[in-house]
């Protein structure tokens, strides 16, 4: 969409400002490190709450023109901003002394909007996702990016969906405490090596950086909290998972904990040629990090760390209650696990990857077989009412921070339920939800992710 404002010190001359704004429904989509993104929705809603008044020496067509351009703009600018707003960043200088720091020794950081009324003794915890780095050379790439340094970070992320202020789009946690974690360790928040190598300086300590953000937080209010929920999306879904317990551990014991993965359930699959791509990569990405300490020991006693890595392995032994949202056909895995580059060096998946619709029917068929395998790797998560399931048959990835698939009037539905009002029911324990969709493309309420 290209939007256009009137700039106010520009009326005079009759000058128009472009902002340009691309995005799907409300924000702008991309994919890998960074889930989606509203682009400067909040700033221009802001800028334009008002038009100016014209110059009484503009030709009269032109001021009717652009007035009219700038009501209607206006408006439709600000419709798109209330669903979302920024939130500023708070660096946690505290924990550098403790080591806990991002790849390249910074300190972490996390975007705070705090709770109010009945919800300030409510606390959601959520981690960011973006990938992993597997060895030295990938995360010294890594390292002086925004997923590795908290120097590279923009200082305000925007918060909508289940981080949402109002009860209109976020009626169950609203007035909580909302926390979004930034991913800048490269390990889902699971490394803890000591040793610093002088040749590249890079610190693997996402664990130490998980407990001291979790200390900061009970010192802050948390360790009054009533409820607590651990979440993240991706990477930090998968963080969700795996430190649901030890999130557990470190709340008071009076308080209802629960767990949320949003696209965190990555299974061990091969690739369309039959390969290990995912096993050996995950296998390399706890070597690297130091990553098995943090892993359940009931797993790790069974099978090699690596393994445990995959929540396949790891859910029958999380003690905590939790919930996954998935796609049964997640773009990430989709692009990343069954036809990764390595696997696909022909391109002939590119057009697939991009576009579900544009799939053969041969790819297709492949595609309902890496779901059946999905299913079956969930075999594990037992139908315990205080495990819940939303497992839909979109091609996408990651469906609670953003408002189009939180709540919304064309919102994914699985029984007729939107995510949020699934997550709300099963947390507050007004119904169980444990919801599997039939195969695509029967859903019609899917918001399957397209890419450029």
């Amino acid at each position: 969409m290209l939007g256009y404002y009137v700039s106010p010190p520009l009326l005079a001359s009759t000058q128009l400002v472009c902002v340009y704004m691309h995005y799907k429904n409300v924000g702008c989509v991309r994919e890998g490190p960074t889930s989606l993104v509203y682009t400067h929705l909040y700033f221009v809603e802001e800028r334009t709450a008002k038009c100016p008044s014209l110059d009484a020496s503009s030709h009269p067509m032109a001021i009717e023109g652009m007035m009219r351009v700038c009501v209607v703009l206006v408006g439709l600018l600000s419709l798109l901003s209330i669903e979302a707003y920024e939130v500023g960043l708070t660096f946690l200088d505290s924990a550098v002394a403790q080591g806990a720091v991002c790849l390249d020794g910074s300190a972490p950081a996390y975007h705070m909007d705090k709770g109010f009324g009945a919800g300030i003794d409510n606390w959601l915890v959520f981690f960011e996702g973006g990938g992993w780095c597997n060895n030295v050379t990938n995360c010294l790439a890594r390292r002086d990016t925004r997923l590795g340094s908290s120097k590279q970070m923009l200082t305000t992320e925007t918060f909508s969906g289940m981080f949402h202020n109002k009860t209109k789009y976020n009626p169950d946690f609203y007035n909580w405490n909302r926390i979004k974690v930034r991913y800048c360790d490269g390990a889902s928040f699971t490394g803890d090596v000591e040793e610093v190598d002088p040749k590249t300086n890079l610190y693997f300590r996402g664990a130490r950086i998980f407990r001291a953000v979790i200390e900061d937080l009970l010192a802050k209010g948390m360790k009054n909290a009533t409820n607590a929920m651990l979440a993240g999306c991706s990477a930090g879904g998968l963080t969700a998972i795996l430190q649901c317990d030890n999130f557990r551990s470190l709340l008071p014991a009076n308080t209802t904990v629960k767990c949320l993965s949003d696209a965190g359930f990555f299974i061990n699959a091969k690739t369309i040629i039959g390969t290990s791509h995912i096993e050996g990569f995950y296998a390399d990405v706890v070597k690297t990090h130091g990553s098995a300490k943090v892993l359940s020991p009931a797993c790790t006693s069974k099978m090699s760390p690596g393994l445990c890595f995959f929540p396949q392995n790891m859910v029958q032994y999380i003690e905590t209650p939790i919930f996954l949202i998935n796609a049964a056909y997640d773009s990430w895995q989709v692009k990343n696990i069954l036809a990764p580059g390595v696997a696909d060096r022909k391109g002939t998946w590119r057009d697939c990857k991009l576009d579900i619709t544009n799939c053969s029917s041969a790819q297709l068929d492949i595609l309902q077989g890496y779901r059946e395998e999905f299913l079956k790797a969930l075999t594990g998560f037992d139908s315990s009412p205080s495990r819940g399931m939303f497992i839909n048959s979109c091609y996408s990835h990651c469906q609670t921070g953003i408002q189009e698939t939180w709540l919304r009037s064309d919102s994914p539905l699985l029984s007729n339920t939107t995510i949020a009002k699934a997550v709300g029911d099963w947390y507050y324990e007004r119904a169980t939800f444990q919801q599997i969709d039939c195969p695509y493309p029967c859903d019609e309420t899917c918001h399957n992710r397209v890419f450029d």
